[in-house]
């Protein structure tokens, strides 16, 4: 990109940031200069937005590079709206600093896009997991599973949580003894210990 399209670049990011800064939030971006996306590198806005994101996610709350990210991918999905990489970047923001209306918002935006792909039921698990409320989570989880999650070790290892949490031990064995084919963190074979105990106590029970 040329130094046109990376004015264009700080362009957007100063006409923002002298926005309040829930106005992405609240989902109404009103723009002090006009833009013309056309002189915009797609590419190159996606990894400026990309990397705002990545450090947004480490500090979890409404700061520049929080504020930065919403907006260079509200930019993005004017651009493009039938993307759902952005839309899911986007849930995932609202996400993380507690904008839960916004964030199912996104989510379900990007199911109706393709209600084939397993990104969106995973997020929105993930976003129902975070809330301990387990039952809507692993409706989700199982629908990303369905999807073409087979391989998908937080998949896996959640859904075996999950199980774990109901008392249902055989189909948390199912699970993450699966998501053991992906990774031996600790924390996955000290479950799968517990996991297997706590199955062997419920046989016994159940013969007796």
């Amino acid at each position: 990109m040329g130094k046109s399209g990376n004015f264009l670049i700080i362009l957007i990011i100063l006409s923002f940031s002298l926005l309040p800064s829930f106005s992405s939030v609240k989902g109404r971006v009103n723009y002090s200069v006009p833009i013309d996306y056309t002189k915009l590198n797609i590419e190159e806005v996606k990894t400026k937005a990309d990397f705002f994101y990545n450090s947004a996610l480490k500090s979890k709350t409404l700061n520049d590079d929080m504020t930065f990210a919403l907006n260079l991918y509200t930019v993005l999905t004017n651009i493009e709206p039938e993307n759902i990489y952005y839309a899911l970047k986007l849930g995932k923001l609202y996400d993380v600093i507690g904008k839960n209306r916004y964030a199912k918002g996104q989510y379900y935006h990007a199911m109706g896009l393709d209600q084939k792909r397993p990104e969106p039921y995973y997020y929105l698990g993930d976003f129902y997991y975070d809330r301990e409320q387990y039952k809507k989570a692993l409706k989700f989880y199982q629908k990303a599973y369905e999807n073409g999650y087979t391989s998908h070790y937080h998949t896996l290892y959640k859904m075996g949580d999950i199980y774990q949490k109901f008392g249902d031990t055989k189909s948390a064995l199912q699970y993450l003894e699966a998501a053991s084919s992906f990774s031996s963190e600790d924390a996955l074979r000290e479950k799968l210990i517990q996991v297997k105990n706590a199955d062997s106590v419920n046989k016994e029970f159940y013969r007796k």
